[in-house]
């Protein structure tokens, strides 16, 4: 598999009848959020939905780039970080849009990471029983996990993304450009939900992104940028063949979920802070699902869940406990973050397994007992 040249940006349609909608994946695409916003609802006005680390970076451009396309335009900004996905500041931005008289045919946007799309979508899903939004993705993670496919929530005190809405966007604007002032930190935690295309279902993908990665992270100017596009491409086809399949996770969508259920109760642990990303947790979940498919289970070689771990360490992921600073709960507590996962039905616990690189597929049933093991074992190892 190799990076195609490109010099206009690459579009992957999400194909879901009516409702369906473009991603635009290419570099120096935010000056024309304006127009696209005016073609696809005339007469529309915008909110801008922000962090305050975003807005230091992009609102400006945003504003002028609606401005300048006659599209009358408000903003909210919000804290930065997992904290925002709270019902204080989901309060906070429904509020502040009913105050700016956003009317049923305007929209929303989404300029920000996997956060402000989870949140700014949940609250255009009940804006006036339901807004139109657009999602302008910020981050690696967001351009090719949270974005798409119309999932949005904020967390609970019992777990993440418990308290959400399926509300598809009308446009993904994923400007390239924009991932310029990401920290590498956030870079590398974005790519662990890139690589998880490749881990799940794309074995030539992920056998590409080993030889390739570094100029995925590379990016700029360089041809590194066209290695990021393509990666992204791919990536987003991937999610919205699947969404396109599967909209609302009654089936093979919860694929997408590899390593989410050990990520988000680790995420949990650590209080959604920074003391691990959610990417990081993912990294980390992925690993362990791995390995408890090979060590737990036998559905595949030590071998090849080695290769899959040692892919993420070696980009500077975390991909065991040890790596994971501070302290960490018991089996029992992380046991309770688990059964909490929105896979879990009627008590059962349900997990994404593989019987290797590119073949995940979904086990239900999965005996608690050998997970309560199972991280018995790693916990130990810490």
């Amino acid at each position: 598999m190799t990076a195609l040249v490109r010099n206009d940006p690459t579009i992957v349609n999400v194909a879901l009848g009516t409702r369906s909608y473009d991603i635009v994946i290419g570099r120096g695409l935010l000056a024309s959020l304006g127009a696209r916003i005016a073609a696809l609802r005339p007469g529309a006005k915008a909110v801008i939905v922000t962090d305050d680390n975003v807005a230091r970076h992009h609102l400006d451009p945003a504003e002028a780039a609606l401005s300048h396309a006659g599209v009358a335009t408000g903003h909210v900004i919000v804290p930065a970080g997992e904290t925002s996905k709270s019902y204080r500041v989901f309060e906070q931005v429904c509020e502040s849009m009913i105050a700016m008289r956003i009317e049923r045919d305007d929209l929303v946007v989404a300029l920000g990471g996997g956060v402000i799309g989870d949140l700014a979508g949940f609250a255009a899903s009940v804006m006036r029983r339901g807004v139109d939004y657009v999602q302008v993705p910020t981050t690696l993670l967001a351009d090719v996990d949270s974005s798409v496919g119309g999932k949005t929530a904020i967390d609970s005190a019992h777990g993440k993304n418990l308290i959400g809405a399926f509300h598809q966007p009308i446009l993904v604007l994923a400007d390239t450009a924009l991932l310029d002032t990401l920290p590498d930190r956030e870079f590398r935690a974005g790519y662990a939900e890139l690589v998880k295309y490749g881990l799940l279902g794309d074995a030539d993908f992920f056998a590409w992104l080993e030889g390739n990665w570094r100029d995925v992270f590379a990016g700029g100017n360089s041809s590194g940028n066209l290695a990021r596009e393509h990666a992204i491409a791919v990536s987003c086809r991937a999610k919205a063949a699947i969404v396109a399949r599967d909209e609302r996770e009654t089936g093979d969508r919860a694929l997408l979920n590899l390593g989410h259920t050990f990520g988000h109760a680790l995420e949990a642990a650590c209080g959604f802070s920074d003391r691990l990303l959610h990417g990081e947790a993912i990294a980390t979940g992925m690993a362990l699902a791995f390995e408890f498919s090979a060590r737990r289970q036998g559905l595949l070689p030590m071998a090849e869940a080695q290769r899959a771990i040692r892919h993420l360490a070696e980009v500077g992921l975390p991909t065991r406990f040890r790596d994971i600073p501070g302290p960490l709960p018991s089996v029992d507590q992380l046991m309770d973050l688990i059964a909490q996962d929105k896979k879990v039905k009627r008590g059962m616990l349900t997990f994404i397994l593989v019987r290797g690189i590119g073949a995940a597929f979904i086990e239900t049933g999965v005996d608690a007992r050998e997970v309560r093991v199972f991280l018995s074992e790693k916990l130990a190892e810490r």
